[in-house]
C-alpha cells in the first residue's frame, strides 16, 4: 500500500500518495494549474514553466508537472509571485512565436492563444517576431511543418521518440537559436517519418498540421463532370461531434451522412463495408497460411501473420524491420480496397466512366493521405483513392458549408457498399480488427460462433498496450481437419513503440503467436493523428465506448454475414483470395532505406 502524505494546497489540507506530482494532486482535487509542455500521454519535461508553483520554505518556484510530493509541504498555486512568473514566462514564449492567428489552422483551438487570453496578454512586452524566419516544410503527403509557430515545448519530440519510437524530430542548436527540426534538417519526406500524425495531435500550436486537400475536393464537388464519392470510417463518426460541441463518445453517423449529402457528395458509403471485405480476405489468408504451414510443411510461410490495415504501422515495419515484411498480410487497408472496388465494380454497376469518379476517404489518420498516394495503389487502373481527409478537415468543410450537425436529421448510407457489419465497425478501436477476424475465422472453421458471450472477445478489448488471447479449434468442419485441436494464439498492440517490443521478441524467437494486430496510433484509429484535438486517454476510452455501443445496435455483427459482401463476391470477385481479389485487394510492401527515405526515391 502506498505511503500517504499530508499536504496543504492553497491553505486546504489533503492527503496523497507519496511520489505523485503536484500537478497530479491538484488535478485530482479540481485545482486548476495552467500547463503548456505537459501532456498526459507523454513523459514529463518541465520546459515551459507555465505550471510553476510556490512551495513554502523554497526560494525558487517549482514546476508542478515535474515536482514529486515526497514530504509534507504547503503549496501555493496562484500567489502573486506565481502569477507574475507565469505571465512573464508566457510573454517570453510569445515573443518567439510568429502569430498569424487569423489564418492559422489552430485559431480558436490553440493552447498558446488560450493561455494568452487567460492571462490578459494584449500586447507584446518583449521584442517579438514580426515576419516568418523559417521556410514551411510542405514536402510530405501527410504532414506540414511550420517552424515559425513552434514554441519549443518538445511535445512532438517526446511523442515521436517515447510514444512511437520513430525519432523523426530532434532539437538543434542552443539558446536563442534553438530549433525543432528533422534529422540533418532535411524535408520531412526525406527522413524516417511514418506519417502517423501523433505529433500534430500533441502540438499545442499550429507548428504541425495535416496537409489539407479540402480545396481540391470542393473543386471536384462543384465540377458537374465529376462524380464525387466519400467513404467514412468508424472512428471519425465517433469523434467528429466533438468539433460541434458534442461530448466525447457521441456517435453522429446519421447526422454526418446528412451533412455530407448537403455539402454535395454524390454518394456516401460506409468504410465498414470494406472492413468486412478485409476480414474475408485476411481471414482466408490466415487459414491458408496455417494450412500451408501445418499440412504442407511449407517453410516459406511466415507466422505470426501481422495485420496490414494501419499505414503508419506498415511504413514503420518497412523502415525498421524489413526482414519481417513477409509476416505482413498482403491485404490492402479497407480504405484502399474500397477505392479499388468503387472504380471497378461500382463504376460498372452504375454505368459511369471510372475516370470521372473522385474518391474521398474520411479517415482518422494522417498516414492515410500518404497511403492513397503510394504508386502501387492503382490496381483499378486509376488512382484508387484520390484524397484522404481527416476528421478535423471534414468538420471544417461542414462548417464552411454553413452546416451544424445538431440541425441534421439521421440519414443512412447509400447502397450497395453502404452496409457494414458490427465487426467492421469495431475496426475503429484497438483490438477491433482481431476481434472481427476471429468472429469470422472461428465460425468458418467450426460452423459455430466464437465461444464468448454475445460475440464480445473481451480479452483483446481495452487500452492495455499489448493484449493476448487464444482459441482452441475443436469439432472443426471436415475440410479444416488440419486445425483440429490447434490453439490459435493472437496478440494486439497499439502504438509503434509496442510494435517494436513484439518485433524484438520475434528477433529473439520468443513470439509464440499465429496472428497479431498492430495499430500505429494509441487507442487504434480512434486515437488517430487526424482526430479532434485534444486526444487524451479519457477521450480515447469514451470514443471506444461509443463504437462498441453502436456495434451492439447493428443488425449484422459478423463480416461473413454481410449480404452486400456476399453480393460483391457473387457478382464480381468470385471468392476470397481469387484471381481478381488478388489483383484489386492485395499488394506486397517493400523495404525502405533507413537513412535516406525520400518518398519519390524509395517507393
Amino acid at each position: 500500500m502506498s505511503e500517504k502524505i499530508k499536504i496543504k494546497i492553497d491553505g486546504k489540507e489533503f492527503e496523497v500518495e507519496k511520489g505523485i506530482t503536484i500537478l497530479e494532486a491538484c488535478k485530482r482535487f479540481g485545482i486548476k494549474i495552467p500547463t503548456l509542455c505537459y501532456h498526459p500521454d507523454l513523459t514529463v519535461a518541465g520546459i515551459c514553466r507555465i505550471c510553476v508553483v510556490e512551495i513554502e520554505g523554497m526560494d525558487k518556484l517549482q514546476p508542478a508537472c515535474a515536482y514529486p510530493i515526497d514530504r509534507e509541504m504547503s503549496i501555493k498555486t496562484h500567489s502573486n509571485k506565481v502569477r507574475i512568473a507565469r505571465k512573464t514566462n508566457l510573454e517570453l514564449i510569445l515573443s518567439e512565436h510568429y502569430g498569424d492567428c487569423y489564418t492559422c489552422v489552430r485559431n480558436g483551438k490553440c493552447e498558446l492563444q488560450k493561455l494568452a487570453a487567460d492571462f490578459g496578454i494584449d500586447r507584446y512586452i518583449f521584442p517579438s517576431v514580426t515576419s516568418p524566419k523559417y521556410k514551411i516544410d510542405n514536402s510530405s503527403h501527410a504532414i506540414v511543418r511550420d517552424p515559425n509557430k513552434c514554441i519549443h515545448c518538445k511535445r512532438c519530440i517526446r511523442t515521436c521518440i517515447d510514444l512511437q519510437q520513430v525519432a523523426a524530430l530532434e532539437t538543434a542548436n542552443r539558446g536563442h537559436n534553438v530549433q525543432i527540426q528533422t534529422a540533418l534538417n532535411k524535408p520531412i519526406s526525406e527522413v524516417i517519418c511514418i506519417n502517423c500524425g501523433q505529433c500534430i495531435n500533441r502540438c499545442p500550436t499550429g507548428a504541425l498540421r495535416a496537409k489539407d486537400p479540402a480545396d481540391e475536393i470542393w473543386d471536384a464537388i462543384c465540377d458537374p463532370s465529376k462524380f464525387v464519392v466519400i467513404q467514412t470510417a468508424p472512428s471519425p463518426r465517433a469523434a467528429i461531434g466533438e468539433e460541434f460541441g458534442y461530448p466525447p463518445g457521441t456517435c453522429v453517423t446519421g447526422k454526418l451522412n446528412a451533412a455530407l449529402r448537403r455539402i454535395g457528395f454524390d454518394r456516401i458509403f460506409d468504410t465498414n463495408f470494406a472492413a468486412d471485405l478485409t476480414i474475408m480476405e485476411e481471414g482466408s489468408e490466415l487459414i491458408e497460411r496455417l494450412k500451408r504451414k501445418l499440412v504442407e510443411g511449407d517453410k516459406s510461410v511466415k507466422l505470426p501473420m501481422f495485420t496490414s490495415c494501419s499505414p503508419g504501422w506498415v511504413k514503420f515495419i518497412e523502415h525498421y524491420y524489413p526482414q519481417y515484411l513477409d509476416h505482413l498480410s498482403t491485404c490492402k487497408s479497407p480504405q484502399q480496397m474500397f477505392g479499388a472496388i468503387i472504380k471497378t465494380y461500382y463504376a460498372q454497376k452504375i454505368g459511369i466512366d471510372p475516370a470521372k469518379i473522385v474518391t474521398v476517404a474520411l479517415m482518422p489518420c494522417a498516414a492515410k493521405k500518404f497511403e492513397c498516394n503510394r504508386p502501387e495503389m492503382r490496381d483499378s487502373g486509376y488512382k484508387d483513392v484520390d484524397y484522404g481527409l481527416t476528421t478535423r478537415e471534414m468538420a471544417a468543410m461542414i462548417k464552411e458549408a454553413g452546416i451544424d450537425l445538431h440541425d441534421m436529421p439521421d440519414e443512412d448510407f447509400d447502397h450497395p457498399l453502404g452496409l457494414g457489419s458490427g465487426a467492421g465497425l469495431i475496426f475503429g478501436s484497438t483490438g477491433g480488427v482481431m476481434e472481427a477476424a476471429l468472429r469470422t475465422v472461428y465460425e468458418i472453421v467450426t460452423g459455430r460462433p466464437v465461444p464468448f458471450k454475445d460475440l464480445d472477445i473481451t480479452p483483446i478489448r481495452g487500452m492495455e498496450w499489448i493484449r493476448e488471447a487464444s482459441l482452441v479449434m475443436e469439432n472443426v468442419k471436415p475440410e479444416y481437419k488440419f486445425l483440429e485441436g490447434v490453439e490459435v494464439k493472437v496478440a494486439v498492440a497499439h502504438g509503434t513503440a509496442n510494435a517494436k517490443k513484439l518485433l524484438r521478441r520475434l528477433e529473439e524467437g520468443k513470439l509464440d503467436y499465429h496472428f497479431i494486430e498492430i495499430m500505429a496510433c494509441p487507442g487504434g484509429c480512434l486515437g488517430g493523428g487526424g482526430q479532434p484535438i485534444p486526444t487524451t486517454p479519457e477521450i480515447r476510452e469514451a470514443r471506444a465506448r461509443a463504437i462498441y455501443e453502436e456495434e451492439k445496435r447493428l443488425p449484422v455483427r459478423k463480416s461473413h454475414e454481410n449480404p452486400e459482401i456476399k453480393q460483391l463476391y457473387e457478382e464480381f470477385l468470385g471468392k476470397p483470395l481469387g484471381e481478381l481479389s488478388h489483383k484489386l485487394l492485395h499488394t506486397h510492401y517493400t523495404p525502405r532505406g533507413k537513412y535516406f527515405l525520400g518518398e519519390e526515391n524509395v517507393l
